[in-house]
């Protein structure tokens, strides 16, 4: 009978000093961002080669526990989440603050955004849920959030490109006092929105865009927000790291 795991590929040795060192780092031991001893204090430790060690540091970071840092060594995953509020969107807030800048500045961080916008074809997921036509034309502000210099979150959004033709949405840059409000002097104030989450690994060109480690997931929201007459208007798909995010819903019981 084979002493390797059938399911991983690697040897229950292997396993089980990688199931070790993540109680050492969930204790506090090697603290988040803390360097890991070298590999060959790790094999004599734990009395096994090299090359097995090289297989345990695998395993921990294809699971996202530490990264690798090129000519440094091996080092735990820093976890400083940002605190994502899907229903802040409807909050009052200041005139000339927009919806990223106002969650920055609940949670004291410093940040950017790099915005682009284009029309182009509706994607298919997209056009189903504004009921377009697939390929009809949909303007899109595609974002990328920085927070401390570091790619957090993209929010693209989609809405029928007749609707912000000329309009300040098609603005390269932001708009202070947020699209929503643009869209709400159009005509379509966005009163309700149906968020779907779906929790997966990201796609090649997410990796790219968002600068991910091995072994991150992420979280796609897509929200199709409607507006007074119900009709649906945008959609937003926002990406959200798994290592750099708490998604946060507040629920209150109204009287019957």
């Amino acid at each position: 009978m084979s002493t390797r795991s059938s399911r991983t590929g690697t040897s229950p040795r292997v396993q089980e000093i990688a199931t070790d060192l993540r109680s050492r780092i969930d204790s506090g031991e090697f603290a988040p961002g803390e360097k890991l001893p070298s590999t060959r204090l790790l094999s004599e430790h734990y009395a096994i080669s090299a090359q097995a060690i090289a297989r345990v540091i695998a395993l921990l970071k294809a699971e996202g526990v530490v990264e690798g840092k090129q000519g440094a060594g091996v080092f735990v995953r820093e976890w400083q989440p940002l605190v994502y509020r899907p229903q802040s969107e409807f909050r009052r807030k200041a005139p000339d603050v927009d919806v990223f800048h106002s969650l920055l500045q609940a949670e004291g961080r410093d940040g950017d955004q790099i915005i682009e916008v284009a029309v182009e074809p509706a994607p298919p997921e997209v056009a189903r849920r504004l009921q377009l036509d697939e390929g009809e034309q949909v303007a899109v502000r595609r974002r990328t959030s920085l927070v401390d210099g570091i790619p957090f979150s993209t929010d693209d959004s989609y809405v029928p490109a007749h609707v912000v033709e000329g309009s300040e949405w098609m603005t390269e840059g932001s708009v202070d006092r947020g699209t929503n409000q643009v869209l709400a002097e159009l005509g379509h104030e966005l009163v309700e929105g149906l968020d779907e989450i779906y929790v997966r690994n990201p796609r090649i060109a997410e990796v790219d865009r968002l600068q991910l480690p091995t072994g991150t997931p992420i979280a796609e929201l897509i929200t199709t927000g409607h507006n007074t007459d119900g009709r649906p208007v945008q959609v937003t798909i926002c990406l959200l790291p798994g290592d750099r995010h708490v998604i946060v819903y507040e629920r209150r019981k109204y009287a019957q």
